[in-house]
């Protein structure tokens, strides 16, 4: 593969536009570009998340989970595209099962209070719900879009709140839970 960011000072983007991998350019406030965005920020928390050494069980489940935002976010640079697989999709879904199969059931709202590794888990599947509502912005903007990026950020959504409450049980055994 050859360079693909060699220059990274282009200035292309100073009348506030910027490039799909189409070539297009579009106004940098395009939902197509506030949805990439979102996934952009979701990717470095992950990232952050992933730091903290997590325990191998949960970090294995993440692990592939960067380098599909990378290919979901190239699917959103080029409309109509797609690079997720199906196997992608199915490995959120089993390690969900499986993550969660380990937990008690839930019977109130857990609050998103703890160590900074539980907070961090919140924090990226906030912000993995706000990409998915993006994405849909774009789904509607543009009904051609493939759906399988929504899908997906929903199924990592669900991913993060069960290592949410892996980790938040390992630092504290006593969930805190929603009072009313």
């Amino acid at each position: 593969m050859g360079h693909r960011l060699s220059k990274i000072t282009t200035r292309t983007g100073d009348g506030g536009t910027t490039g799909l991998a189409t070539g297009e350019r579009l106004p940098k406030t395009h939902v197509r570009f506030e949805a990439m965005g979102d996934v952009d920020e979701l990717n470095a928390l992950i990232g952050s998340l992933l730091g903290c050494g997590l325990p191998a069980p949960l970090a294995g489940a993440l692990g592939p989970v960067q380098h599909q935002l990378f290919n979901l976010g190239g699917g959103l640079a080029m409309p109509g595209e797609s690079l997720l697989e199906p196997s992608h999709l199915t490995g959120l879904e089993q390690a969900v099962t499986a993550l969660n199969a380990e937990l008690p059931p839930l019977k109130d709202f857990v609050l998103p209070i703890g160590p900074q590794t539980v907070t961090t888990a919140h924090l990226a599947r906030a912000v993995c719900r706000r990409a998915e509502r993006a994405v849909w912005k774009v789904i509607e903007a543009e009904p051609e879009e493939p759906r399988d990026a929504a899908i997906y950020l929903n199924r990592l959504s669900d991913l993060l709140f069960v290592i949410a409450r892996h980790l938040a049980r390992d630092a504290n055994p006593q969930e805190t839970t929603w009072q009313v």
